[in-house]
């Protein structure tokens, strides 16, 4: 455990940025920005170059190496591969969620400083190499969430959904602070560097196991794994288009970063592995089976969130560099493929209303751009070539194969071949479907910037199925580094 401050401000960039964009905005709106519609606009005009701006400090700065706050915060090539991700989907999000209609006047850069603030939360989880720094910075990035979510102009289902979170989250955040205390009085250390030398059988010492296995659940809740993903299909329906994008993606890379980072607490065909491995085939299972009876995308969606939780946490079971790296690379994946299927639901839906497959009826006739990035996002999600979703489910299945785990293995191919009916139905409501019913609400967003947005979103999503060489690469570099 390093004794020292070792503060080094060229590391801390990522963070760093994305926090003085907090500060001006919190800036703006103590000074009466949200009340002046010339300087708000302005403000949210700037807001997507600003974000790019984040994005380009965190990929330079992702060669960076260091360890700084007395051993609890970690600058390595994982933390900053991940700030990267965060970085580039809060971007995604803040672009998304721009013209958003269900914000009330007056909440417009409130909305946007908490969306900031959850960000900034989970770049510090990115680093967090602690049991209570990753507590405490996956407690920032939620504490915008509970406001984020019922903010939602006149609906009841948001205000729902949103005591529903801020009721499990409390939950899931006292379990994971008790098993906190379990570990710390077993363990007599909270420093993962230290932990790893630590004996985590059950058998002789169950009170570390179960410790960190409570511990744990706080991540399982932030990445809806079974059984703790009974939030997130309510609160993806309950939120806004734009709100759920978020909710849906960016958290989950927190999660997934620590889950990763905790790995090499996990002995391969020990009491842990075999807990995430049975949690991993049961959710999986269990998310792609709710999700074929859905009628509301973002229900689906939610349901698919919990199959694909089981999916990023076959990665992990093996406990091996391969393993991890195909478990962050997969957290890209994720990402890309779900950002670019709630952009196209938010252009569908430029009123705000949620969407069921019906309203995809006909789209390849009145946005010939949005159901090409439907289907390619769709595609992706199924886990078929030449798409990201397919070279991500690839490496997973290569790192478990071999491990005593095969079974796990053909379960996720199993489960993929379900996922085929619900992911594709995208597809042939949008482009097999005519539009016999007249469309509800208002008509879909076709203009340039939904379409040039679609695209390029796509363009990633296929892109990093042919390329992946290098993100991968950079995945399996952070594994070597915390598993040799």
């Amino acid at each position: 455990m390093t004794q020292e401050l070792n503060f080094d401000i060229c590391s801390f960039l990522p963070e760093l940025s994305l926090f003085i964009l907090v500060l001006f905005l919190f800036a703006a709106i103590i000074f009466g920005a949200n009340k002046n519609p010339k300087a708000s606009n302005g403000i949210l005009n700037l807001l997507p170059i600003l974000t790019l701006a984040i994005v380009a400090v965190s990929a330079v700065s992702l060669t960076a190496d260091s360890t700084m706050f007395w051993g609890s915060y970690k600058v390595d090539t994982l933390s900053q591969f991940f700030k990267l991700l965060v970085a580039a989907g809060f971007c995604v999000a803040v672009i998304n969620a721009r013209k958003q209609t269900t914000l009330e006047e007056g909440q417009r850069l409130d909305y946007f400083l908490f969306l900031s603030f959850s960000a900034w939360g989970l770049m510090l989880m990115a680093s967090a190499a602690e049991l209570v720094t990753i507590y405490l910075a996956m407690e920032l990035a939620s504490y915008s969430l509970y406001i984020l979510i019922p903010l939602r102009a006149k609906s009841k289902g948001a205000a729902e959904a949103g005591i529903k979170y801020i009721l499990f989250g409390a939950a899931a955040t006292a379990l994971a602070l008790y098993g906190l205390s379990w570990v710390i009085a077993s363990q007599h250390t909270t420093y993962i560097s230290e932990l790893v030398t630590k004996d985590w059988a059950f058998a002789s010492n169950p009170l570390a196991t179960v410790g960190l296995s409570l511990f744990l659940a706080g991540m399982f809740y932030k990445l809806a794994l079974f059984p703790f993903h009974f939030w997130c299909p309510d609160v993806y329906q309950g939120a806004s288009n734009e709100t759920a994008a978020y909710v849906a993606t960016l958290p989950k890379l927190g999660a997934i970063v620590v889950l990763v980072r905790l790995g090499v607490l996990i002995v391969p065909g020990g009491d842990l592995a075999n807990m995430i491995a049975v949690l991993a085939a049961i959710s999986m299972t269990f998310g792609n089976l709710c999700a074929l009876v859905q009628k509301d995308l973002k229900r689906m969606l939610g349901f698919s969130s919990v199959a694909h939780a089981g999916y990023i946490l076959v990665g992990l079971v093996p406990g091996t560099p391969y393993g991890l790296a195909a478990a962050s690379f997969y957290a890209l994946a994720y990402v890309a493929m779900n950002l670019l299927c709630f952009w196209v639901i938010s252009r569908m839906a430029p009123d705000g209303r949620n969407l069921t497959y019906r309203d995809l009826n006909g789209l390849s006739k009145r946005s010939p751009w949005l159901a090409m990035s439907l289907a390619a996002a769709a595609i992706s999600l199924v886990g078929l070539p030449p798409t990201v979703g397919f070279i991500g489910k690839l490496w997973l299945v290569t790192g478990a194969w071999g491990h005593g785990y095969n079974w796990l293995v053909i379960l996720l191919c199993v489960n993929s071949a379900i996922a085929i009916y619900y992911y594709l139905s995208l597809v042939r409501h949008a482009y097999t479907e005519g539009v016999n019913d007249p469309l509800r609400g208002q008509a879909p967003d076709t203009g340039l910037f939904s379409s040039v947005g679609a695209t390029v979103l796509a363009l990633i999503v296929v892109v990093l199925g042919i390329v992946p060489a290098p993100f991968f690469k950079i995945a399996l570099d952070a594994g070597l580094t915390l598993l040799p």
